[in-house]
């Protein structure tokens, strides 16, 4: 047997460990408890839509960074409780008007799994909601609350550049690496950012307001 053939079975099935075990754990969220009951409930699930449906295979980067890992949690959890409280903070604003709109983020990684990452993280944080993800363009679109004008679209899109920016760095691939570090150079020497699909000016309100 060729040396490279057990490594290829061990990748194999690690990557079919990704989907596996996120499904647990999303049968466990949905339920609200963390028991051995929905643990042993979710491990039979998760092997009957195995079974049932095609779960493509998972492609790991083969890095993990802990304490990037860790910087990337401490930052999410600090995102989440400062988003609370300016949510809250609108909720309870008088004369509040709303000015929401729908933009377009352009990601740097070509990796499906730290676009998803990506994607919940933000999703995550009170204010945003993920619409819908461009797989093939490496997009992202967002719902996000409180847009007063245009002028907080590039604070927005920075936000979710930074999001991803330390998912890379936690738990990305080498060539997602090299794409970031290849972006912030051209950056850094005064080249523009990649274009969105969609120009600020096309940016559809939401539910009353202006954003003008």
């Amino acid at each position: 047997m060729s040396p490279r053939r057990p490594r290829a079975i061990r990748a194999r099935i690690a990557s079919g460990l990704v989907p596996f075990l996120g499904l647990v754990l999303l049968w466990m969220l949905l339920w609200g408890q963390f028991t051995w009951l929905a643990l042993a409930t979710g491990v039979v699930l998760a092997m009957v839509v195995s079974s049932v449906f095609y779960l493509p295979a998972v492609r790991l980067s083969g890095r993990v960074n802990p304490w990037r890992a860790l910087l990337f949690l401490v930052k999410l959890l600090a995102d989440i409780v400062v988003a609370s409280l300016q949510i809250a903070w609108v909720a309870l604003k008088p004369r509040y008007t709303p000015s929401n709109a729908i933009i377009a983020v352009p990601l740097r990684t070509r990796s499906d799994l730290v676009m998803t990452f990506t994607a919940e993280a933000v999703a995550l944080v009170p204010g945003s909601i993920v619409l819908d993800i461009d797989r093939e363009n490496a997009t992202l679109y967002l719902h996000s609350l409180n847009v007063a004008s245009v002028d907080d679209l590039p604070f927005l899109r920075r936000a979710v550049l930074a999001t991803e920016r330390r998912l890379i760095l936690a738990a990305g691939s080498y060539d997602d690496l090299a794409r970031l570090k290849k972006s912030e150079e051209a950056i850094a020497a005064g080249a523009e950012p990649t274009a969105p699909p969609e120009k600020d000016s096309d940016y559809r309100e939401q539910t009353g307001g202006s954003t003008s």
